[in-house]
């Protein structure tokens, strides 16, 4: 199939849609890998390709132990993909339109308890700039629940200390006011004050925080690296990331009343099914906590 349909509709997606461009990598890749296999196992393009092709490809993914979720997104895309196509007279019919949709296993994420946050937080070196960077930053993604892209998109204008918010520009660039406790604020002014301008070298930069060239921002693997040395010092031996402290954000959230429509909010969820999964998290905790401690349990 040309490079020239699947580069169209990427740019559909991304100006007609507003995806985020990590949405549109994994479009891309997905509909390339289909491409590349029809081409060989089907001898056919992929905008000709038929029902019964579109799920003999699908069922080579699943067998080659893609999970189901992997396989969902990839459905997602030659959907988007073949609508498309229609719109825009390429092709008359959908052939994915009967298509089912594998229902992956609903699996509950890993959070900290509120015990293994401050241990976290006190395993960072507070005597060095990156030591302030890396305060700043575990206290914003605690207190406020954002994906690590959101974090390291962040832009000085996005804060307001005083009025205690930030700015977030979440997936699709659709913006939300989240707000910033007082301990994440002052991690942040101390950021600003001792670490950030020694690490941005005298560069002009409107990044909080900058990479190893300040006028790009810290990348996700660096900061994702930098994040497991920390919880490793902390004694954190599980499977780690920065979006287990997003986890935790709305597990905590929950524990201590907030409602669902509240968390969902904050999280820069579209849809509230997207958060429920929350409420599994928190009732399954419960139920450990029950077990653990009832006499009669």
């Amino acid at each position: 199939m040309p490079e020239g349909q699947i580069a169209g509709f990427l740019e559909y997606l991304a100006v007609e849609r507003g995806l985020s461009r990590h949405t549109l990598a994994a479009y891309r890749r997905d509909l390339s890998q289909a491409a590349a296999w029809l081409k060989q196992a089907e001898k056919v393009t992929l905008s000709q390709a038929t029902t019964p092709e579109l799920i003999a490809f699908l069922r080579s993914r699943r067998a080659a132990g893609l999970a189901a979720a992997t396989v969902s997104r990839q459905i997602s895309a030659l959907r988007m993909f073949f609508r498309f196509l229609v719109a825009e007279g390429t092709r008359p019919d959908e052939p994915t339109r009967n298509m089912e949709t594998p229902r992956p296993w609903r699996i509950l994420p890993r959070c900290l308890s509120e015990k293994e946050v401050e241990d976290l937080l006190a395993a960072v070196d507070l005597t060095t700039p990156r030591g302030l960077r890396d305060a700043a930053l575990l206290e914003l993604l605690y207190a406020t629940g954002l994906r690590v892209s959101e974090l390291l998109g962040m832009r000085l204008q996005d804060m307001n200390l005083e009025g205690g918010f930030i700015l977030v520009r979440g997936k699709g660039d659709k913006e939300r006011l989240v707000p910033l406790g007082e301990r994440a604020a002052d991690a942040v002014r101390l950021y600003l004050d001792r670490g950030r301008p020694w690490l941005v070298g005298g560069v002009a930069t409107k990044l909080l925080v900058p990479g190893r060239r300040p006028a790009r921002p810290m990348t996700r693997q660096a900061y994702w690296k930098n994040l497991r040395l920390l919880a490793a010092r902390a004694g954190i031996t599980c499977s780690f990331s920065p979006h287990t402290l997003r986890h935790s954000f709305a597990t905590h959230l929950l524990e201590h009343g907030a409602d669902l429509r509240t968390v969902q909010t904050l999280l820069g969820h579209a849809d509230i099914s997207t958060t429920q999964i929350y409420t599994h998290v928190s009732r399954e905790r419960l139920r450990r906590i029950y077990a653990r401690t009832h006499p009669r349990a």
